[in-house]
């Protein structure tokens, strides 16, 4: 598997890990039921589902894009970067994998929509969901924070992907939200079950994820910083 296709999984899984976290979990749960409330067509839920993940796409992919070209307008910073980024990889990695632990805890400044804006873009159909989708990505919660600056970001600038790895970090960010709306379209009344069973089971895979950052960096930082084979 080359480093481009490896990046492509990577930047996949932790979308998936990031969208069932407690946070965003909610907030993707919340803003679908919302959607559906004001919908009924079973076909308009899929599309307002479809319409919400596409705007978190958007706004990662967007966001991914901003980041990377500035860091990489920078001569100074573009030649530094591709100098000593291996290893700063390894500090990285290790302090995401101790966030994900639970063992590092910090505070994210977050935001909120107003309950009548978020009304008038839920009864406006699938463009008000695509800019619902679009708004609440930028919702970071300490673990999605994590995940995307301190993994995605140093991945996407190692690999020189672009847009390419965030955008894909948005796909996997949505698909648990398409399931869940698919799931509300089909009048699926066990939400609430779904969501415990998904918590604990995304306990387990943030602890295995986190445990393996920090392997990953503890390597990179033995093999880039102290130059041991």
């Amino acid at each position: 598997m080359d480093g481009m296709s490896a990046g492509v999984i990577s930047a996949l899984w932790f979308g998936i890990l990031t969208s069932i976290s407690p946070c965003p979990l909610a907030t993707n749960i919340a803003a679908i039921s919302f959607l559906s409330k004001r919908i009924t067509s079973p076909r308009m839920v899929l599309l307002s589902g479809l319409a919400y993940t596409a705007g978190r796409m958007s706004s990662y992919a967007v966001l991914g894009f901003i980041i990377i070209s500035s860091l990489l307008s920078v001569p100074v910073l573009a030649n530094f970067l591709q100098k000593y980024m291996n290893r700063a990889l390894g500090p990285i990695l290790i302090l995401t994998g101790l966030v994900l632990l639970d063992i590092i805890k910090f505070v994210v400044p977050g935001f909120t929509i107003p309950q009548r804006h978020q009304e008038k873009l839920a009864g406006s159909g699938a463009g008000g969901a695509f800019l619902l989708g679009l708004v609440f990505a930028l919702a970071f919660c300490p673990v999605s924070a994590a995940l995307f600056f301190g993994s995605l970001i140093p991945l996407a600038l190692n690999n020189k992907s672009g847009p390419l790895l965030p955008f894909i970090y948005g796909t996997g960010t949505g698909i648990p939200v398409l399931v869940f709306a698919f799931m509300i379209a089909l009048g699926v009344k066990s939400l609430g079950r779904w969501f415990g069973r998904l918590a604990r089971l995304e306990y387990y895979m943030r602890k295995i994820t986190g445990a393996l950052f920090v392997l990953i960096g503890l390597y990179y930082f033995v093999i880039f910083i102290f130059g041991i084979h």
